[in-house]
């Protein structure tokens, strides 16, 4: 696996007082060369590690794949690493089963994305409104307010190396029925937290994420809206504020979209009937 996090020299300045030189911890950030078949498909900034994940749950989100018996191997190759020298994980072959179509090259999409925005490139609007083969209207799952208010908070707690370095998002699935967190992983990319889950999902034969709750450390985008609802999760809720266009397509495709979830407070955008208030016992 490639590095997660690095140690630099840095100077901490305090308004006031004399300069201390000290060595931080950094979380890594280094390219990730997604292939099909040996044909390259997209580039992602991300934080190495659950590659495979990540990989199988961008194939998900752009509707490549839907089950873990399309998704066949995959393969670490060469690539180049930061400060230079070459990481031979930094490039990743995936092999999809026999008669699973590969994804066509589309010259509206330019498949290079930043830690920070999954969708750069896409040439309008209309072009990321990827069709999903779930329909997460159906989903009957109901959840307390109580429940996902605690949701943050727990969260947080399982990021450990955002705890070394403060630099990174986290995405976490957790039942609705029970509470249990399923899984949780970290990243430079909130929207790479997020293709880690649902490629873990994917792998484990859980697609679609029916009665589960996808929380966010961040805001909530129209991309993590469109990842939610290509793995089937019927809940998304996020620390921060969503997006009009999340607002939008969370409405559409039957999602209940809870934003600014912090304390016992919280805004509920779309699909409000799946939250109940009452205490849990």
């Amino acid at each position: 696996m490639g590095r997660i996090t690095v140690r630099r020299a840095v100077v901490k300045v305090t308004v006031g007082g004399d300069p201390l030189r000290r060595i931080d911890t950094l979380a890594v950030e280094e390219p990730l060369e997604i292939r099909v078949a040996g044909a390259p498909l997209a580039v992602t900034m991300r934080t190495p590690g659950h590659d495979v994940e990540l990989a199988a749950g961008f194939l998900v989100s752009e509707g490549v794949i839907g089950a873990a018996e399309e998704f066949r191997s995959a393969i670490h190759c060469g690539g180049p690493g930061s400060g230079g020298e070459i990481n031979e994980y930094n490039v990743l072959d995936i092999a999809l089963a026999e008669g699973v179509r590969p994804p066509a090259p589309d010259v509206t999409r330019n498949f290079y994305t930043t830690s920070s925005c999954g969708m750069c490139g896409k040439a309008s609007i209309d072009a990321v409104r990827t069709v999903s083969r779930f329909d997460v209207r159906v989903d009957p799952v109901v959840v307390g307010a109580e429940r996902v208010a605690a949701l943050p908070d727990r969260l947080r707690a399982g990021q450990s190396v955002f705890d070394k370095t403060g630099g990174l998002h986290a995405a976490g699935l957790f039942d609705a029925e029970t509470g249990e967190l399923l899984v949780l992983r970290e990243d430079v990319g909130r929207h790479n937290a997020v293709d880690k889950v649902i490629g873990w999902a994917l792998l484990q034969g859980r697609l679609p994420l029916r009665g589960v709750i996808l929380q966010v450390s961040g805001r909530a985008s129209f991309e993590l809206v469109q990842k939610a609802a290509m793995a089937g999760i019927p809940v998304l809720s996020a620390v921060s504020a969503p997006s009009s266009l999340a607002v939008e397509l969370a409405d559409e495709a039957g999602i209940t979209l809870l934003g600014f979830v912090r304390g016992d407070h919280m805004n509920v955008y779309s699909q409000p009937q799946r939250v109940r208030q009452e205490v849990l016992t």
